[in-house]
């Protein structure tokens, strides 16, 4: 299969140009649909995605939701607020329409008035907006994929297979799969996805892993030792106790209730362990479910952690958990955990392989139990845990670095530039 390897790109992208020239500088308008900035998931890697162009040199604009964080150095253009909903949900809504038709006339008047070199659009909506703009103005379109749209909305439970709406927006989402003129897929699996389930063509297909920052996660130094401690007491949490941790999204599609019930197996067994449990949204719901499994005193929710925090956060782990259940989207945490030193106990999904690979420790999808058993073992364990913990770092360090993706990206803004080549968006 003709996909684009990332490690061919990557070579590329170690000379300044493909004809030895100095690498030309972008104008990109970057289009997110969701409430930038909001500390989880696909937050994360355009954020990172953005900062690493922007220390490349190249000039960016983000247009976004009306709600969201601003990030220092970052020129985001907002919509306005739509007036029935003043907080926007996470993931699949029905909301989302207003505020993409919002979306959509804020991101006409910045193309227009700052006429982009480049339209890098994230998410279903963000292409669809930006193969209209590329065709207005010429730019060519770059769509970065991080998940199957329909997919997530039947993991969200706003969507049935059986209902009347699937085929519609299986035939939309297939129908703006075949608009870029590239696609940035997060993982190799998705790529394969998008050429087997959509009938993409390899040839547009850019496998580009999310990356992490690894001065910026990055395992404590000694001196951190006592910061730590104060931290914990100030989390609750017991003084000698090994600590499980998570963060990201809470959701079913995420795994929560496996992560739970497998910390309800643990405790039941008599493994002395205690869950940091880190993220949003419905935290009352979850927090409910732990007491109803008995899991008082052994799990803390703290809510929402700010992304600046997230590495002193994580350093108090001893193993992290990433127990997501989607198997088309990707898996950003496992990256954070990697670049902590952690040790990582995961459900089977090609893309924790894929990130993971054999140092990862694996449960079967859905499979509370195994993953408890897992976890215990690593627990029990603790050579062997900071072994694989100190390799996954190692493995990050080489493989999935931001500022190498981001050369990787200017080389494919370079040959579509060239190109010039329109976008036929009434096909496919």
């Amino acid at each position: 299969m003709l996909i684009h390897e990332a490690t061919q790109a990557q070579d590329l992208a170690t000379l300044p140009s493909q004809d030895g020239r100095a690498r030309p500088s972008f104008n990109i308008l970057m289009i997110a649909p969701t409430s930038f900035f909001a500390d989880y998931g696909c937050h994360v890697r355009i954020l990172e995605e953005a900062q690493a162009l922007q220390r490349l040199g190249q000039r960016l604009t983000i247009v976004t939701y009306y709600q969201g964080r601003d990030i220092d150095d970052l020129t985001i253009w907002r919509t306005r607020p739509v007036p029935w909903r003043a907080n926007y949900e996470v993931g699949s809504s029905r909301h989302k329409v207003a505020f993409d038709v919002l979306l959509s006339w804020t991101a006409l008047k910045a193309a227009l008035r700052l006429r982009p070199d480049i339209i890098h659009a994230h998410l279903h909506e963000g292409a669809l907006i930006g193969a209209v703009l590329s065709r207005l103005i010429g730019a060519p379109l770059v769509f970065d994929f991080q998940g199957s749209m329909t997919a997530e909305m039947l993991d969200h439970g706003f969507l049935r297979r059986d209902g009347p709406f699937y085929r519609p927006l299986r035939w939309l989402e297939r129908h703006i799969d075949h608009l870029p003129h590239a696609i940035l897929t997060s993982s190799h699996h998705a790529a394969g996805h998008l050429v087997q389930e959509f009938g993409c063509s390899p040839a547009r297909l850019y496998p580009i892993p999310d990356c992490v920052n690894t001065e910026f996660f990055c395992p404590p130094a000694p001196d951190q030792a006592e910061a730590l401690r104060a931290l914990r007491a100030q989390l609750g949490l017991p003084a000698n106790a090994p600590l499980v941790v998570y963060l990201g999204l809470l959701a079913d599609y995420q795994g929560t209730p496996d992560l739970l019930r497998a910390a309800a197996v643990l405790r039941s067994t008599g493994v002395q362990a205690h869950f940091l449990i880190m993220g949003f949204p419905n935290i009352e719901f979850y927090q409910n479910m732990a007491s109803g499994l008995g899991l008082d005193g052994y799990v803390t929710f703290t809510g929402k952690v700010p992304y600046e925090l997230a590495p002193r956060y994580l350093a108090l782990g001893d193993v992290a958990v990433a127990p997501k259940r989607s198997l088309t989207e990707g898996s950003g945490k496992l990256l954070n955990y990697m670049a902590m030193a952690l040790p990582i106990v995961a459900y089977d999904t090609p893309v924790s392989r894929e990130y993971l690979g054999d140092l990862g420790v694996y449960a079967p999808v859905g499979d509370y139990r195994a993953l408890a058993e897992r976890i215990a073992a690593l627990l029990y364990d603790r050579r062997r845990a900071t072994w694989l913990g100190w390799r996954l770092r190692e493995r990050a360090v080489a493989h999935y670095s931001w500022d190498v993706a981001g050369h990787t990206i200017l080389d494919i803004y370079t040959r579509l530039t060239r190109a010039r080549q329109p976008a036929n968006m009434w096909s496919g």
